[in-house]
């Protein structure tokens, strides 16, 4: 068992995703960093998939009951057992009675926690992830509390040798400015073409209103297209009848804001969704902070899925030097 003494600022368990039904408005939640969560359980030997703890901002203290294999991923947020520094991105073994704590983060928002054999909260539509806005999944369905006890699953593959860490170059190196590629589209088309580049050209601001449902950024005001609304959207230039979001889309309410939405969003609407965010810098994106920046950088699909080949293909590299140390 781990036991929590303090919980952080919003620590939750999660996995690689509640997926299979967003058909029926249901959102995948899940990691936000997933090339982070998914190498802190590589290092402990855990099965693809196992339940780990994502930490945002400021870490939980947490009391081991028993000895355990972890690892601590992510943004740089300095991990300390018992007082003393102990790295990131490695393999880790703590001892009956040791207290896990942290510094507050320095780099990035979100750090994971996974420990070997997963963390054990009941299965919900094929996911322990936490979804809070519903209150499903992961622990009772919200953040952690003090108090809160924690069982250690059996997720584990294979163990793996304390000390093994990752080799710097797979390390992402977070920054206070963020270059997020995008996609266009949807209804880009709502926008004027002027708007369209000022999108592309403008350094937009991280606000406070930054989460797990979505990231509200702070700029200039963008033009819609001026037209006569079709039946079934609503009165503002920037609604359209109601179509599906995926992840990572990107909608501008009447122009101002624009609100990327992340793992917990709803999954559909009526805001004109003008860009996506493509796959591999939903990571990215998982790691900006309030008053951070973000400029969107425009890619092709085929630079898309070559994006997304390439770290699938640092995701495998790292396994083999794991699982072969």
């Amino acid at each position: 068992m781990i036991k929590v003494l303090k919980p952080g600022l919003q620590t939750t368990v999660q996995d690689d995703g509640r997926i299979g039904y967003y058909e029926t408005g249901m959102p995948p939640s899940g990691a936000l960093d997933q090339y982070s969560y998914g190498i802190a359980n590589m290092l402990v030997g855990n099965d693809k998939g196992a339940a780990c703890l994502e930490i945002t901002m400021m870490g939980p203290e947490l009391a081991f009951e028993k000895n355990s294999t972890i690892a601590i991923t992510g943004a740089t947020i300095p991990p300390k057992v018992n007082g003393e520094d102990v790295p990131m991105w490695e393999t880790l073994e703590v001892k009956a009675g040791d207290v896990l704590s942290f510094d507050f983060v320095k780099k990035g928002a979100r750090a994971y926690l996974a420990v070997a054999g997963g963390i054990d909260v009941p299965v919900i539509m094929d996911s322990r992830s936490t979804y809070t806005l519903c209150g499903i999944g992961g622990y009772e369905g919200r953040a952690l509390a003090a108090d809160d006890s924690l069982s250690i699953g059996s997720m584990k593959e294979k163990d793996v040798k304390i000390g093994t860490s990752v080799p710097e170059q797979y390390i992402p190196q977070f920054t206070n400015k963020h270059d997020i590629r995008i996609i266009i589209g949807l209804c880009s088309y709502r926008l004027t073409e002027e708007s369209k580049q000022k999108f592309l050209d403008l350094e937009w601001t991280v606000t406070p209103e930054a989460n797990r449902v979505g990231y509200r950024l702070k700029g200039e005001r963008l033009d819609f297209v001026p037209r006569e609304q079709p039946f079934g959207a609503g009165s503002n230039p920037s609604n359209v009848v109601d179509l599906g979001y995926p992840i990572g889309s990107i909608q501008i309410p009447d122009g101002v804001e624009p609100i990327a939405l992340l793992n917990d969003a709803v999954t559909g609407g009526g805001y004109a969704t003008v860009a996506t965010i493509i796959s591999t810098d939903l990571n990215r994106i998982a790691q900006a902070k309030t008053n951070e920046k973000i400029k969107f950088v425009s890619v092709t699909l085929e630079e898309a899925l070559e994006a997304r080949k390439e770290t699938k293909q640092n995701l495998e590299e790292i396994r083999n030097l794991i699982h072969t140390n």
